[in-house]
């Protein structure tokens, strides 16, 4: 589930193949009404970090100008060895 709180898209329950295309079509729809980058994705009510989920961030990264549009706070700890796994802590920032 995805929503726009206070100026960031808040990420709950978990993203999963039944729901990702769901999610990301969200999620794109408020980065694509959205006028002044970054914006802060919160992850803090993601129920479970996965590389699917990994998946759908990066497209939104990709939507974004220059592809840095997006600021990730409330990385989970599994989640970040994700990132780390897949090289990607350079290209996504973390707050």
């Amino acid at each position: 589930m995805i929503q726009y709180i206070d100026q960031q898209l808040v990420v709950s329950k978990t993203i999963n193949f039944a729901n990702a295309e769901q999610i990301y079509q969200t999620g794109l729809k408020h980065i694509q009404q959205h006028k002044n980058f970054p914006l802060v994705v919160d992850l803090g009510q993601l129920e479970q970090g996965n590389t699917l989920s990994l998946a759908v961030l990066v497209q939104w990264l990709r939507q974004t100008p220059e592809n840095k549009g997006l600021h990730f706070k409330n990385v989970s700890e599994k989640m970040l060895k994700i990132i780390q796994a897949c090289h990607l802590q350079d290209d996504l920032k973390l707050i």
